[in-house]
């Protein structure tokens, strides 16, 4: 069993990284029923909530059935940081996640996300703080430094640890790379096997097959992964590890239907949650990835993603249905 301060979770537990854009209620929920063991908020500026922007309100919302459910904030300036606690906590998650490795310049600029991977010290006060302000567990994403020549990743969670963090998510690329590279995933065990950690160390970054996910679990040891990418358009890829790890064989083809019906289910939660237009138009990203492998279909693709009304995107869903509807996916 691993737990996050209080909170039981399986061994090895699957995580959904917090995706700016992606993971709100809508994927969160299809991902959770998928086998996700913990699922967490898209980013939440502390800015933008101690003004009450909207947006940033809105990223707030979650569910029972999202259960347990980490909220995600950023920012670099400690007063608005603990005015975000205050806020956050009236939600009432499970977990209070902080970022500090965002990579995009427009976080990074104001010394928020990765941009505080420059000030271990601040990095250390910010989670000490917000550690004493709330009873909810505190939690860290991070990435292993702000580049190659700056890497002290095994001190910064010692670090973190010893002020409050109940775990922590390492995300095996540099600011520097951004996304670029492979993520390494050695210094991440190197936290693991720091004799003082006695905190969740969570593993990030390229887990995209369930050999990885096992790679993660057996050769590096880690306590358990946390899944971005790999699962936008593939909700079932948590259950796909799952079910890898119990019988060492991969899950069978996520079907045609069964697509159609998350993509369905998907734009009406979505639609249910944010309104028609935003349900509509915030939906389209996702539909490449749902239907992704699937010769001659841009017709049907342009269809979802240019029609601005849902009755239009279900028609175009049904089409799909009738004309693919036999199609045999490989993996």
């Amino acid at each position: 069993m691993v737990k996050i301060h209080n909170i039981e979770l399986p061994d090895f537990p699957l995580l959904l990284a917090p995706m700016e854009d992606v993971s709100d209620p809508p994927f969160r929920a299809l991902c959770k029923e998928q086998g996700a063991d913990v699922v967490y908020t898209e980013f939440v500026s502390s800015e933008g909530l101690i003004r009450n922007a909207e947006k940033s309100v809105m990223k707030l919302d979650i569910y029972e059935k999202e259960r347990p459910v980490g909220i995600q904030i950023f920012g670099a300036n400690l007063d608005s940081m603990l005015q975000t606690i205050d806020i956050v906590a009236a939600s009432k998650p499970d977990i209070i996640d902080i970022n500090f490795g965002c990579p995009v310049k427009k976080v990074v600029s104001k010394g928020a996300g990765a941009g505080i991977l420059k000030d271990v010290c601040l990095m250390e006060q910010l989670t000490a703080e917000m550690v004493k302000r709330t009873n909810i567990p505190i939690t860290v994403k991070t990435r292993l430094g702000w580049d190659h020549d700056s890497i002290r990743i095994v001190e910064v969670a010692e670090r973190l640890q010893d002020v409050g963090c109940k775990a922590i998510a390492i995300h095996g690329r540099t600011r520097a790379q951004m996304y670029k590279g492979e993520a390494d995933w050695k210094p991440i065990t190197e936290v693991k096997n720091n004799p003082r950690m006695h905190i969740p160390v969570f593993g990030n970054g390229d887990v995209d097959t369930p050999e990885k996910a096992m790679l993660m679990r057996d050769e590096f040891g880690l306590d358990g992964c946390m899944i971005g990418r790999a699962s936008i358009g593939n909700p079932w890829f948590f259950k796909q590890v799952k079910h890898f790890f119990e019988t060492g064989e991969h899950y069978r083809p996520i079907t045609m239907q069964e697509r159609v019906e998350a993509a369905r289910r998907h734009l009406q939660m979505a639609i249910d949650w944010k309104g028609e237009i935003l349900g509509v138009f915030e939906t389209r990203r996702h539909y490449t990835n749902y239907f992704k492998g699937i010769p001659h279909f841009k017709e049907y693709r342009m269809k979802m993603v240019t029609n601005d009304h849902s009755k239009d995107v279900f028609a175009a869903f049904d089409e799909v249905l009738e004309k693919f509807g036999d199609f045999q996916f490989t993996e």
